[in-house]
């Protein structure tokens, strides 16, 4: 459900009429516009506001886990319109059974490095990512520290001899 605050906007008015269903609910939070995007229609969603409102940087891609709710996590995209200096906050619920989420980087080249630490950190996998791999921590490293489950003393990691 789109909120009162947001009923009125033309951008939210706009994307309601082209997805509709697709944008599950809105809200304001600090005079910023916050969506909820399905994840199936995250990628089209982006290519409109990128085509057809000048949505031309992704400032950030990060995540949420709500564990042990489930939906059990939320992949945020901060989005930024430089031309209109206009900002919008999407927000993409994800199974914890098996976080995947197609990838933004064929609109937003930028996203590439962010989907990566999220991936890394929180274990969301990104569909048709072009380099989906460890960013931060080793390609050894067992789990996702960032995850709500993860424990607190970390698993054991052999950093070799002399270490």
């Amino acid at each position: 459900m789109i909120s009162e605050a947001l009923q009125e906007d033309i951008l939210v008015q706009a994307l309601v009429e082209r997805f509709g269903d697709a944008i599950e609910s809105g809200t304001v939070q600090n005079e910023q516009t916050i969506l909820y995007v399905s994840a199936g229609s995250i990628v089209a969603v982006c290519e409109y506001l990128r085509g057809e409102h000048m949505f031309n940087r992704a400032s950030s891609v990060t995540a949420l886990d709500w564990y042990p709710q489930e939906p059990r996590f939320e992949v945020v995209y901060l989005v930024h319109s430089l031309k209109e200096k206009q900002r919008i906050r999407l927000k993409v619920r994800v199974s914890g059974e098996n976080p995947t989420v197609d990838s933004v980087t064929g609109v937003w080249p930028g996203a590439n490095w962010y989907e990566r630490e999220v991936f890394d950190l929180f274990g969301v996998k990104f569909t048709n990512h072009p380099d989906l791999r460890r960013i931060m921590m080793p390609e050894e490293w067992e789990g996702h520290p960032l995850r709500k489950d993860f424990p607190i003393h970390g698993h054991k990691y052999d950093y070799g001899e002399g270490n």
